[in-house]
């Protein structure tokens, strides 16, 4: 037997990680390279982007935990994306679009207790109201915006978001909502505001509460809008609307339950009707594992019928209206991006290099996976099913959604 050079071992390797990463990415617009110059896979076509890789070990690692590692590594500045970052992540996605959709068994991911589910919220939304007030829009709306044209600007179209809940609820003068997690307030004041009903709005986040109650006070809301500083498992109250913008997909599947018990509860017999917005997927799969440990924990992101299933019909109530907005997320998300590099020298000088690209590969794969469909954002309506709204037309002003 002929002993190999050590010369030769490199040759070697690189030839067994091009056959893997071709596996894998063999189909994307993509060029893989190392730091010291080896190509690794070049397209047939213009690629839309290089991935450069630090060195082999980096390489292996994303071979065998492709989220995680591009994650990690991305933060960290072992991997770095030459060109559109976006485009990139698209390419990505879209190359192993059939293996994520192939039918799998997932775990459900508990830490979704009320001390947990507190801590989970905590890690995220609590990193400080300075950081989201330099990329959101005016109001601290952090949730999907609504454009009635593609040119409308940020604060528009969150504002156009605000009113398309609200009529869909058909929310009359002096009724009661409740609203379980409401961000930094800015739903709960615009319904108190704007349609002159009282609400009513949970959340665990002290942060978010401090800022929405001193807004309320400052706009002689206060006596209207009640922030309440607790877990959404322990409203209690007859409401005539419920909502809940962009909490479900943190709930944790194992906790749908406890959700229709509080929706049954809290919704008037006669006239009680709500609303769910919420990030979800087309295939039963759990959420990006680097997302959910690093940025988002506990999220998971249900299918429709995981929602209906396990919220809605055991509530006793029925859907009067579905729609998805996934591409005015892509397009919010777009906007979010845009004022968060506008505004990276202050991120970066306050909370580190690691942080502040680990924050923009977030904000630029959840564009990507909205643009391709690996996500999705359903606004679900629904309404007691003995006396359910009468809707005659599907436009926006007399309608609940219904797409």
């Amino acid at each position: 037997m002929v002993a190999r050079s050590p010369a030769q071992t490199p040759g070697l390797i690189d030839r067994g990680l091009r056959w893997l990463l071709r596996l894998r990415f063999g189909q994307a617009p993509l060029r893989f390279a190392l730091a010291d110059g080896v190509n690794l896979l070049v397209p047939s076509g213009p690629p839309v982007a290089t991935v450069l890789l630090r060195d082999r070990s980096t390489l292996l690692r994303l071979l065998m935990h492709p989220e995680s590692a591009f994650g990690d590594g991305y933060s960290s500045g072992r991997i770095d994306v030459r060109g559109n970052l976006v485009a990139a992540l698209e390419a990505g996605y879209r190359a192993i679009e059939g293996d994520a959709k192939k039918p799998r068994a997932f775990r459900l991911y508990r830490g979704h207790s009320v001390r947990a589910s507190r801590a989970n919220v905590h890690r995220h939304y609590d990193v400080g109201n300075d950081f989201y007030r330099l990329w959101l829009d005016e109001q601290m709306v952090y949730t999907c915006a609504y454009f009635p044209n593609p040119e409308s600007s940020l604060e528009e179209a969150q504002m156009a978001k605000m009113d398309l809940v609200c009529r869909k609820l058909r929310l009359r003068h002096g009724e009661r909502v409740v609203e379980a997690g409401c961000g930094w307030g800015a739903l709960a004041l615009h319904m108190a505001r704007n349609y002159g009903v009282s609400v009513k709005a949970y959340n665990v986040s002290r942060e978010q509460l401090r800022h929405a109650r001193d807004r309320a006070w400052r706009e002689e809301l206060a006596g209207r809008v009640e922030f309440i500083e607790d877990d959404y498992r322990h409203i209690r109250g007859r409401f005539d609307a419920f909502v809940s913008v962009g909490m479900l997909d943190h709930f944790g599947l194992e906790n749908y339950g406890a959700l229709s018990t509080v929706i049954d509860r809290s919704l008037d017999r006669e006239h009680g009707r709500g609303l769910l917005h919420f990030i979800g997927r087309d295939h039963a799969r759990a959420f990006n594992a680097w997302v959910r440990r690093r940025i988002f924990p506990g999220a998971h992101p249900p299918t429709l019928s995981q929602a209906i299933e396990g919220v809605l019909e055991p509530a006793d109530v029925s859907v009067v209206g579905v729609e998805n907005l996934r591409d005015h997320y892509a397009k919010t998300l777009a906007h979010w991006r845009l004022r968060f590099e506008q505004s990276a020298d202050a991120v970066r000088g306050r909370y580190g290099n690691e942080f502040t690209r680990a924050w923009r590969l977030y904000l630029a794969g959840s564009e990507a996976a909205f643009r391709t469909g690996s996500l999705q954002l359903f606004q679900v309506v629904f309404a007691r099913a003995e006396r359910q709204p009468v809707v005659w037309g599907r436009d926006r002003g007399d309608s609940n959604g219904v797409s």
